[in-house]
């Protein structure tokens, strides 16, 4: 089993490139954020979906969130 994120859309099996982070005001503190993760052939979809609902706050690289993440646990 491999260690590689993979897409949140229904499913698809793709290694995630993306991370959407959200969160719904109606039950989520503002500075929280939930993530899910896409490839690129779900991004457009899974944004839309999010962005649509108002909950959608950013699309980053993986990569970046990822280097973000491990700058903040230090």
């Amino acid at each position: 089993m491999s260690d590689t994120p993979i897409c949140s859309a229904k499913g698809c099996r793709a290694d995630a490139v993306w991370v959407l982070a959200w969160n719904n005001p109606k039950i989520h503190t503002p500075e929280r954020r939930k993530t899910w993760l896409a490839c690129e052939e779900h991004r457009e979809h899974l944004s839309q979906f999010l962005g649509v609902r108002g909950f959608l706050k950013d699309v980053v690289l993986l990569k970046e969130w990822e280097e973000g993440s491990s700058a903040t646990d230090g």
